[in-house]
């Protein structure tokens, strides 16, 4: 029985997260989920009573390595301020690459069991790095002050870059309101913020983008379009880093092999625009 339980559940995260992508989080409807994974609406009321359950899946494995990708971009040398400013101009810059990621971030933010994860993944690593400016706190304190600072990054998500808006503008006003939080000094802020602009973070986040669908594509065991093959980009280490062996292996490079927005317009060849609702 819990075999059967088991391979159900498989099938329903397979389905969810490849809908969840490929046409956005809020246009998957449960029914379209129970025909494509051939199960019972009750097998399926029964693993996952809602859907946020399946996207607190997702954010589980989403948010399981963004950390360590931002301190291999940071060089170990550098304060920790700068893997946190990497991690969330991360986050930030990937929601401008893909509509459908936006959506998903943007739900996990908002929704209580998935925004919950976040608010207690984070809260270690803020202490860890900040720590040293609130001496006296604990890990309820960060706990607060992430609920804080990951709500301005779900309104900077929210919100578009555009001619009059850019993203290089977007990343400077979160990082200043976060730092200022966690009381990062004046001329320490100012240091962040031109290693943040000296990088390109497009391209950065786009290497993050490939690798987080080859790894959702080799955990969830499904392809995201057929014709949408990946380039295989080669790290300082030697390691043959393909559509389907990545799983956050940026944490093992430095950002020196990260292309420079190399990408030919397939870029998004592996992910489709996500359909426009019906009205």
């Amino acid at each position: 029985m819990r075999r059967d339980s088991s391979e159900t559940k498989r099938k329903i995260l397979t389905v969810c997260v490849r809908l969840f992508l490929e046409q956005g989080y809020k246009n998957t409807s449960v029914s379209q989920i129970l025909d494509e994974a051939g199960v019972a609406r009750g097998s399926y009321l029964h693993l996952f009573p809602t859907k946020d359950r399946i996207l607190l899946d997702l954010t589980e494995t989403m948010f399981g390595g963004q950390f360590g990708v931002a301190r291999s971009i940071a060089d170990s040398k550098l304060p920790p301020v700068y893997a946190y400013a990497v991690e969330t101009a991360i986050q930030l810059t990937l929601t401008e690459l893909n509509e459908n990621l936006r959506e998903i971030y943007i739900e996990a933010y908002s929704l209580p069991e998935t925004s919950e994860y976040i608010y207690l993944h984070t809260t270690a690593e803020l202490k860890q790095i900040f720590g040293e400016n609130f001496p006296d706190d604990t890990e309820s304190d960060f706990y607060e002050m992430e609920i804080g600072t990951a709500g301005l990054m779900r309104s900077y998500m929210a919100r578009k870059c555009d001619i009059h808006f850019p993203l290089e503008r977007k990343l400077s006003r979160f990082l200043t309101a976060a730092m200022r939080v966690y009381r990062v000094p004046e001329e320490e802020q100012a240091k962040v913020l031109a290693f943040i602009q000296s990088l390109d973070i497009k391209a950065i986040a786009t290497e993050v983008m490939y690798k987080l669908f080859a790894m959702l594509e080799m955990k969830y065991d499904f392809k995201l379009s057929k014709n949408g093959e990946m380039e295989e980009t080669r790290c300082r280490n030697d390691y043959s880093v393909s559509c389907l062996l990545c799983a956050w292996c940026s944490a093992l490079c430095r950002p020196r092999h990260l292309p420079r927005a190399r990408r030919k317009n397939r870029l998004f060849a592996a992910v489709k625009q996500p359909a426009r609702r019906k009205q």
